[in-house]
């Protein structure tokens, strides 16, 4: 299949170069030019034959910031030879959908095609995105919608079965400093002829900080080197301290990211690894996680994968959380710190958990059982003719303090185990106590039998 030539650049930039900023004029105007995603637009790879053919499908570009779903949306219209219309969810609402919309059917009845790009798509209510529906059937537009957020859960499946996702990586460290190089060498949209000097180890510093967002990189450059400016030209150490100050990872306090990231750090607690559940924890209050939350998460693991392993966990927890109410950030963040540490290292069980899952699961199962009558209180003489209480078997009067062929379940019912402790941290006395209770049990029950 024939390869097709981009369209023209000027009918999709009409400000003048001078007024963008560099990480605009930097945007790839072909494939070529493209860094990152070397995986999705592989050479012979579907979506890139798609795209240099002009023979492109609606679709849903889900990746990170800075990943290149703006530029890629753009490249389709450019090798399709269509009008690229572009729209924002947070910014539009129905009546500009529609008005753009019958802009183009318009255009489809006259024989042109429309590149419709919906940016933050997955901010659009199901109303919004159905509006799309008709126009993606007929054809009168090609959908791209771009979202950082998981599309499974924020774009409705009418939405979804119309349009393919394709996922979009963060850029590598090594892919954005091509990009800045590039940046520093082109005279015509760049930094080139304007005697910008940098080092390697400057340029990979800039690069790191961009956190695999191309843009985010080229406007940093962008700023080293209008500061540069007023140095001779070179981007020396003092110049870097100046434009990496604020530095900001990725994370999104509602989104996938935040989602993934205590996922990761409970299952690092889980796995026993201290060292890699700091790093999440760390991760997460760099990103700016509310330590509240984060103390609530780890004390939900102190009962959750701890348990009676290591009851001093549930306390240290709650103590943990005491201090950084009293103490805020940065100070208390160490006791959180110290917690997660704690977590991760000492002994786990999930019996507890288990135990407590099971007997929900009986209570559902058997609905409202009788409680026994000797279980039963019998303060009136009613009740006492009735049998409350009768037969009860004061467990302090039994020899070693515990009436063995007493049941205390109801009757309907017959005995049942839901806590099996593991043979970790305390739950190995635990568990030998309870082992040979309930073989005691068993055998009174037979002798009585």
């Amino acid at each position: 299949m024939a390869k097709k030539k981009p369209a023209s650049e000027s009918s999709l930039f009409k400000a003048p170069e001078g007024l963008k900023p560099l990480a605009e004029r930097m945007r790839p105007a072909s494939l070529y030019e493209m860094v990152g995603q070397r995986r999705l637009l592989a050479p012979g790879s579907a979506l890139r034959r798609a795209v240099e053919s002009g023979n492109v499908h609606s679709m849903v570009l889900w990746g990170p910031p800075g990943c290149g779903k703006t530029t890629l949306a753009l490249l389709l219209a450019r090798y399709a030879e269509a009008e690229f219309v572009a729209i924002s969810a947070v910014l539009s609402g129905l009546p500009q959908v529609r008005e753009v919309l019958a802009e183009a059917e318009q255009r489809f009845n006259e024989g042109r095609r429309t590149v419709l790009f919906v940016d933050e798509v997955h901010r659009f209510n199901k109303v919004q995105q159905d509006a799309f529906l008709p126009h993606i059937e007929r054809g009168s537009i090609l959908f791209v919608g771009a979202t950082t957020e998981n599309p499974s859960f924020e774009l409705n499946s009418a939405l979804l079965s119309r349009c393919r996702v394709h996922v979009l990586e963060a850029v590598s460290q090594d892919d954005i400093i091509e990009a800045l190089k590039r940046a520093l060498a082109d005279e015509s949209r760049g930094l080139g002829g304007q005697g910008i000097e940098v080092d390697d180890e400057r340029l990979r510093e800039i690069a790191g900080a961009a956190d695999g967002d191309v843009r985010r990189g080229l406007t940093l450059l962008e700023i080293a080197a209008e500061l540069a400016a007023d140095e001779g030209g070179r981007i020396t150490q003092t110049t870097q301290v100046q434009v990496l100050a604020d530095r900001t990872r990725r994370f999104d306090k509602q989104g996938e990211q935040f989602y993934d990231q205590i996922s990761a750090l409970h299952k690092s607690v889980r796995s026993s690894n201290p060292d890699a559940a700091l790093y999440w924890f760390t991760r997460m209050l760099d990103g700016g996680c509310d330590p509240h939350y984060l103390a609530r998460r780890m004390t939900r693991m102190a009962v959750e994968d701890v348990g009676l392993a290591d009851p001093r966990a549930l306390q240290m927890a709650i103590e943990a959380w005491a201090t950084y109410d009293r103490l805020g950030s940065p100070e208390g963040d160490l006791a959180l710190a110290q917690l997660v540490i704690y977590l991760a290292s000492c002994a786990k069980s999930n019996a507890g958990y288990v135990a407590f899952k099971a007997a929900q699961a009986d209570v559902r199962e058997h609905g409202t059982q009788d409680v026994p009558l000797h279980l039963r209180n019998a303060p009136t003489k009613l009740m006492k003719e009735l049998g409350y209480g009768t037969g009860y078997q004061y467990d302090h009067d039994a020899p070693d303090g515990i009436a063995l062929d007493q049941t205390a379940f109801p009757d309907a019912m017959g005995e049942r185990v839901y806590y099996e402790p593991v043979e970790r941290g305390l739950e190995i006395k635990l568990k030998e106590k309870l082992d040979r209770l309930r073989a005691a049990r068993e055998d009174a029950r037979g002798k009585k039998r």
